[in-house]
């Protein structure tokens, strides 16, 4: 593909991503993304043959998303507490979205959780990666149990995301995420 087709295939990912997100994948078409691209449907098939090619290639550029933040966290600090506190704050620097669509990666998961099974462990990529990347923290404050807690994170981190979406509670939203911050904080380190 040249520069316009890589061009085209972006913008493509980048408008389905923003509906899967705001309206849900079951509920975004084709026509959708034509309509917000501006590209004619028929010119999809030329990137993509699904709307299922599609979702894939959200969650890469999710994963790969998810992955320079994880990186930018590891960057800050060689202190694990702090690393976990760092990725903590994106719940607070992106509560604006949350509270509108909730967590865009627990948004997706939650919706095909009821698809097929290959659909359900493509939207759980993102998890994956960052469980792993929790539990390396959580491993290096000496925890044996690193992966158990890791899941109690990412666990609090979108129960909070998704009743502070449903009631529209910034002030929850606060207040949960100050309460994340605090149990990061107990943490012994080794």
């Amino acid at each position: 593909m040249g520069t316009k087709g890589d061009n085209n295939r972006t913008r493509i990912v980048e408008a389905a991503d923003q509906l899967f997100y705001k309206r849900g994948y079951n509920q975004t078409s084709f026509s959708d993304i034509a309509e917000m691209t501006g590209i004619p449907r028929g010119n999809f098939y030329y990137y993509f043959k699904t709307k299922d090619d599609i979702l894939a290639a959200v969650v890469d550029a999710r994963v790969k998303q998810y992955q320079q933040v994880l990186q930018q966290c590891d960057s800050m600090t060689d202190d694990p507490r702090e690393r976990l506190l760092a990725f903590a704050d994106m719940l607070d620097s992106s509560k604006n979205s949350i509270l509108e669509a909730g967590c865009p990666v627990g948004s997706l998961c939650s919706e095909l959780a009821k698809d097929t099974e290959a659909l359900q462990s493509k939207s759980r990529e993102v998890f994956e990666i960052i469980r792993e990347w929790m539990g390396k923290q959580f491993s290096a404050l000496g925890y044996d149990d690193a992966d158990d807690r890791a899941m109690d994170l990412l666990a609090r981190m979108q129960g909070v995301s998704v009743i502070s979406c449903a009631f529209k509670d910034n002030d929850f939203l606060q207040r949960s995420l100050d309460g994340v911050r605090t149990w990061i904080n107990s943490l012994a380190s080794s």
